[in-house]
């Protein structure tokens, strides 16, 4: 069995390329990034009791992120101390992050592998699946792999879209073929998951929901913010009990 999904993985080899230009394919994700990495790191320091105010406040923590990409999440979980390891099941993916690791004097272990891959002997801290999910071939071993992955007590963070009419307007109609944020046919709606889906399924792996929060765009601000709507982009960070 697997999670790894062929033709997804083909379309973002297709655009690894693009990774890191903020004004190409993954321009939503660059603009994207500053509130998930806020909320990440808010959540660890609670969870983890952290009161360090230097900028390397990560630096005992071992941090893995599913779905690496070219390493827009990896990249600043390093600079502020994590020992990071980034996966993703398309070698492009992770030949681009590699590179661009090495141009910043980063380092990062990247790793073309999918979670059940991964030894399950070696155990992480903190586990990010950010907008990953929708696109794994199945999600109970998905879970599962990231359950067998995860220390005890440790955190994981799951962020994805919801399945309901606004996310289909706003997800697919609005960035795909209005404004062309992202190339049209990178989801497919039927894959998006419920909150209250997704929690069911962490809590039957045994995981505790400690928090989530929708994720929501000002277009007049051109920002994101957190907010208490989950109806598109959320986000839960759970814990393994």
């Amino acid at each position: 069995m697997t999670t790894i999904n062929k033709e997804e993985i083909q379309k973002f080899s297709d655009l690894a390329e693009e990774w890191w230009d903020v004004r190409g394919k993954f321009k939503p994700l660059h603009m994207f990034n500053p509130i998930r990495i806020e909320y990440i790191t808010e959540n660890i320091k609670q969870y983890f009791n952290i009161t360090n105010a230097n900028n390397n406040f990560l630096k005992n923590l071992n941090i893995l992120d599913i779905g690496c990409g070219g390493g827009l999440i990896s990249e600043p979980m390093a600079r502020l101390g994590g020992n990071v390891t980034g996966i993703d099941a398309s070698e492009k993916n992770i030949k681009i992050a590699q590179m661009h690791a090495k141009k910043n004097n980063l380092n990062i272990r990247y790793i073309n592998k999918s979670p059940e891959q991964l030894n399950e002997f070696e155990k992480f801290d903190v586990i990010l699946n950010l907008e990953i999910i929708e696109h794994v071939e199945n999600v109970t071993l998905y879970i599962d792999a990231c359950k067998n992955l995860l220390k005890k007590n440790g955190i994981m963070f799951t962020a994805t879209l919801n399945r309901t009419f606004m996310s289909y307007f706003k997800a697919i109609i609005g960035a795909e073929y209005i404004l062309r944020w992202l190339p049209i046919g990178t989801h497919d709606w039927n894959k998006f998951i419920k909150p209250e889906e997704l929690e069911k399924l962490l809590s039957d792996k045994n995981f505790k929901t400690i928090d989530a929060k929708g994720l929501e765009f000002n277009p007049i601000l051109r920002k994101w913010k957190r907010s208490n709507d989950l109806s598109v982009n959320y986000i839960i960070c759970s814990a393994k009990n």
